[in-house]
């Protein structure tokens, strides 16, 4: 072994310079660089990667569909598009305490039954993982427990044992005596995670990483984990909040920005069938400044109230505040407000929310905005039934959004009677139960509901 040396290495892209510096010379960040000690050993340590493939013409590679695993949690599996996938690797992250480790015990226990698994606890002990199991009133007895932080512990128990299944919790805790850095530095978790994605691949064993989050929201260590893993979900929600959003950031065995909803119980996480209930209020009577809109998360179709006020300004410069939108979207759309509908707004304060803590970030939201800003500034409710959705253009123009037909579908699903649109969207057959009132422009959108 050669002798080991220090390296500093970037906690954004992984890379290493032989002396600290201010900003990192491959990716520009500023103060990423974290002293590391490279043991010298990287000539030989993935030489099993290192065989030679003849080169093949795509058209002759046969192309097959991957087997997937259903984890029994229907909510989890369709924001892994389906199921786990053999030697796939999946990293998931949240904040402390918002029920990662929970979902996964309930998923290896109901996993348990069909196939072999192996749960990796290195924050907690074995008798405190089997005291939750036993909260949750699980049937844990086929659930196989490790409790070890050492990797090369680890990987010779998953040769050993063979699971079809195996949790590590967390990454951030493993360490290779072949470094000398502390478990959870760049250089740890960026070789155990190489290691074990490298077995999984090997194996054909699926492992799932549990991963801590920066007081930001973002992963915990280099940036490159992310780009290791071929699945990296993110667990949201309040923590006041009895419902946890689970969502896809990358997948390469299934749909990006596919969304799970989940309700925390005293007997763990279940799967929400109708979110859009959750993020619909429930009003006594008709208000103004509200507004439905049907949003699209991966593939799947919601109904999200979008609720607007404005007030009369008391200083000079007005403000603007979105909560759960794009906030440098409002400001323009306030701009096409007075240009083309002759809406005037400049001494008036303006507040925009998603009900229900739902993050939106495309842009067919910008008629439901304006609709329910529109509605706060004349204190006139909206009519009652009425969904929106579409783009808003600079031009005033309403734009199409995609996938608008599963929206109009789950729109009539849940009893909207009427439904304001672009006119690109607007349906070749009729929808029963939903009359579509199709615009092109902002100004007609608002003259029709006058």
């Amino acid at each position: 072994m050669a002798k080991s040396k220090t390296l500093f290495i970037c906690s954004e892209c992984g890379g290493s310079c032989p002396k600290w510096e201010g900003k990192c010379p491959h990716c520009n960040a500023w103060n990423t660089l974290q002293e590391s000690r490279d043991p010298g050993v990287a000539t030989h340590r993935y030489a099993p990667l290192a065989g030679a493939s003849p080169i093949r013409s795509l058209a002759e590679i046969e192309a097959r569909e991957l087997p997937r695993q259903p984890t029994g949690i229907a909510e989890f599996d369709r924001v892994l598009g389906g199921g786990l996938v053999t030697g796939a690797v999946v990293l998931i992250g949240g904040d402390p305490g918002i029920g990662k480790s929970t979902l996964l015990l309930q998923a290896l226990v109901s996993l348990s039954h069909a196939v072999k698994v192996l749960y990796v606890t290195g924050e907690e002990s074995a008798e405190q993982v089997a005291l939750r199991a036993r909260r949750l009133e699980l049937a844990s007895g086929d659930v196989d427990l490790l409790a070890e932080i050492r990797l090369e512990a680890i990987m010779d128990a998953l040769v050993q044992q063979r699971p079809s299944v195996a949790v590590i919790d967390s990454i951030q805790t493993l360490y290779s005596s072949e470094l000398s850095a502390a478990p959870g530095s760049v250089s740890q978790v960026r070789e155990c995670a190489a290691q074990l994605t490298r077995m999984a691949k090997q194996t054909g064993i699926t492992i799932v990483l549990i991963g801590h989050v920066t007081k930001d929201g973002s992963l915990a260590g280099p940036r490159v984990l992310e780009h290791i893993v071929d699945t990296v979900l993110y667990f949201e929600g309040d923590t006041h909040s009895s419902f946890r959003l689970v969502r896809a950031f990358k997948n390469r065995f299934g749909a990006v920005n596919e969304l799970g909803v989940f309700a925390m119980t005293d007997r763990g996480l279940r799967g929400v069938a109708n979110p859009s209930a959750l993020f619909l209020s429930q009003h006594a009577q008709d208000v103004a400044g509200s507004c439905v809109m049907a949003t699209q998360e991966g593939t799947r179709p919601l109904l999200v109230e979008i609720q607007a006020l404005v007030d009369c300004a008391h200083v000079p410069n007005p403000r603007r505040l979105s909560v759960g939108l794009e906030g440098t979207r409002l400001a323009m759309l306030l701009a096409v407000l007075h240009r083309h509908a002759g809406v005037v707004t400049f001494d008036q304060d303006v507040f925009v929310n998603a009900v229900g803590g739902v993050k939106i970030t495309e842009p067919a939201a910008d008629l439901a905005v304006l609709l329910a800003i529109m509605s706060s500034l004349r204190d006139k409710p909206l009519p009652k039934g009425l969904v929106v959705f579409g783009e808003v253009g600079l031009a005033g123009e309403i734009r199409p959004a995609p996938r608008g037909q599963e929206r109009l579908k789950e729109a009539a699903k849940l009893g909207f009677s009427v439904a304001l649109i672009p006119k690109a969207n607007a349906p070749r057959q009729a929808i029963e139960g939903l009359e579509i009132w199709a615009v092109d422009r902002v100004e007609a959108a608002i003259e029709r509901l006058r």
